[in-house]
């Protein structure tokens, strides 16, 4: 629940925040329907981003169960958990088009890839369709996003006022918090 309510309450600071990025208030249902579906799928990614990277970095047992029975060494955790940390902020924070492409690029390959080891390793379906369902979720908020969000004609987004930061900023710090207080405990069920 305290994930939904997250979630929920960072993609309306993120439909209210677009205005400085330059963007104009959508007009119509559909637009009003894209807009909210980009950023529901986009703080959702990052707040997954953003715990995972805190899992990996804390290398709690679950992920440490997990990598071992992919036979991928215990040091990994170490070079993605700052990347998918990093991925999020670049996700949420406004311009840097040519940054966001990167990340939602290594969140493809991230999700794809954890799922594709998990089916080729035997695992049951339960274990693979969660990192495949956000892979195809990180394709749906690349194919949302925004035209200040998208590298156009000379590669830049819309102009962003610094105050636009502050909210990416305190999201990603409320998602930090959040993934400390949803820790699993133990290692994954067999």
């Amino acid at each position: 629940m305290l994930v939904g309510l997250l979630v929920l309450s960072a993609a309306a600071a993120g439909i209210f925040a677009a205005r400085p990025e330059g963007e104009n208030a959508p007009k119509t249902r559909m637009e009003w329907t894209r807009r909210i579906a980009y950023w529901v799928l986009t703080v959702g990614i990052a707040f997954e981003m953003v715990a995972g990277g805190i899992w990996d970095l804390l290398r709690i047992e679950f992920v440490r169960v997990s990598l071992a029975r992919l036979g991928y060494p215990l040091y990994l955790l170490y070079i993605l958990g700052p990347l998918k940390i990093l991925g999020a902020i670049a996700l949420l924070a406004p311009r840097l088009p040519r940054l966001k492409e990167w990340a939602y690029a290594g969140a493809v390959i991230n999700y794809v890839g954890a799922g594709a080891s998990l089916v080729l390793t035997g695992r049951p379906g339960a274990e693979w369709v969660a990192p495949m369902a956000f892979g195809v979720l990180t394709m749906g908020s690349w194919g949302l996003r925004p035209v200040s969000r998208k590298m156009v004609g000379s590669g830049e987004g819309g102009n962003a006022r610094p105050i636009a930061w502050c909210i990416p900023v305190l999201i990603v710090a409320a998602m930090v918090a959040v993934a400390f207080v949803t820790l699993p405990v133990g290692a994954p069920p067999q």
